[in-house]
């Protein structure tokens, strides 16, 4: 397999490039739809400068696609390298028979106690961020938590049942949206909406909006997703149960990030402060998987800086970070990714490198698909005439 070279690492700058040439825009007429100086994007295209989230947003709409476009997701080669592509099919065929009910021929769903104790056992390698394993296994529970969904009379059982598929669910959103299917994430929180309110679990309902507010934030449609956080905190009441608290807090935290890349720097630390005032009561917590508290505040404020082009302030974040031992992968993963972006733009290479290698060891799944380190090692190819060994292996690993 080849090594990178530095004409072909252009990143999401060349994207930007490409679509814009098909849509007959010149940089010129692109700067005015997006309301970004030529300048900037002429730099943004030759490697010289950060596509911030908001800057990436207001270009997408400008072009009219998606954010994931831009990004060149999904990555067809690692999937099929990793043989995800033939996992996708299945799972989209377990949600198609959302509302089928067994054949003649169908073994009988497991016990919703075995059950329990098998989605609970997918959503810890969730956390790792173990995208083929979940795949693989993902079809089948589908299968046998609507088969409860559908037998159950109204009552516990039947919210415990809706409960397991509403978890189901969301794991295919986590898988999908993070290995760039972001048609399968739909529908699986399609299929969420539906049945969150059959769990008698309000902040299943809350979380639902949650993860589709991040869907529109990424279709560029910042202000709709806006207005489904708030709506989803009116009608979240505060009951000052911890898990209900690390949910409203992590409402919080998605409204700063949606505000971040729409620009709202005021906004965004509103979201913020207000998250940060939760996280004071909640402490650290992990409830339904959102890993809410004041470590993960600290991060976003890192990530808003960042979005905000001050990289160096974003560092002096990062470092104020203490990780516990016991903080799931997945999260682990992203904070990192976000420290190697500060790193890189303030010229700390060595040390964003380091960073990326942590990233990749905390969630190598997630890791080899996340477009910002694709981005960020782009940038790191382009910043030497000639890169290290390890640095191409990297590379070559991720798919850059």
């Amino acid at each position: 397999m080849p090594h990178p070279t530095r004409a072909s690492t252009g990143g999401i700058g060349t994207r930007i490039q490409e679509v814009a040439a098909l849509r007959g825009y010149s940089l010129r007429e692109l700067g005015r739809r997006a309301n970004v100086s030529p300048a900037m994007l002429s730099r943004i295209i030759n490697g010289q400068r950060q596509a911030s989230p908001a800057i990436v947003s207001a270009v997408a709409r400008a072009l009219s696609v998606s954010i994931s476009v831009l990004h060149g997701q999904p990555y067809i080669h690692q999937l099929q390298a990793d043989q995800l592509d033939q996992l996708i099919t299945p799972i989209s065929a377990a949600l198609d028979d959302w509302d089928i009910p067994l054949g003649e021929g169908d073994p009988p769903p497991r016990a919703l106690t075995e059950l329990q104790a098998a989605v609970e056992d997918l959503k810890a390698k969730r956390a790792r961020a173990e995208f083929i394993e979940i795949a693989a296994e993902v079809p089948a529970l589908l299968a046998e938590a609507g088969a409860h969904v559908l037998t159950q009379r109204p009552g516990r059982a039947l919210e415990q049942a809706a409960w397991l598929q509403a978890e189901l669910c969301r794991t295919v959103y986590v898988v999908g949206r993070n290995i760039g299917f972001l048609d399968l994430a739909r529908l699986a929180l399609s299929r969420m909406a539906v049945v969150a309110p059959q769990t008698g679990d309000p902040r299943q309902v809350a979380i639902e909006r949650w993860d589709r507010a991040q869907l529109m934030a990424d279709a560029t449609r910042h202000d709709r997703g806006i207005l489904l956080v708030q709506r989803a905190l009116r009608d979240l009441d505060d009951d000052g149960e911890q898990a209900t608290r690390a949910v409203r807090g992590a409402l919080h935290l998605k409204g700063a990030i949606i505000a971040s890349r729409r620009g709202d720097s005021d906004g965004a630390d509103e979201w913020l402060k207000e998250a940060d005032e939760i996280a004071k009561q909640t402490g650290e917590t992990r409830d339904y998987g959102l890993v809410f508290g004041p470590v993960n505040v600290v991060i976003h404020r890192m990530s808003a800086s960042s979005d905000r082009d001050k990289h160096a302030r974003a560092l002096e974040r990062a470092r104020e970070v203490m990780l516990p031992k016991d903080y799931p992968g997945a999260r682990a993963g992203h904070y990192w990714v976000d420290r190697a972006r500060a790193e890189t733009w303030t010229a700390r290479h060595e040390d964003a490198f380091k960073s990326l290698e942590k990233a990749r060891k905390a969630a190598p799944q997630q890791t080899r698909y996340h477009p910002g380190v694709h981005e960020t090692v782009a940038t790191l190819l382009r910043a030497r005439t000639r890169a290290p060994g390890d640095l191409l292996e990297f590379a070559n690993w991720c798919g850059v």
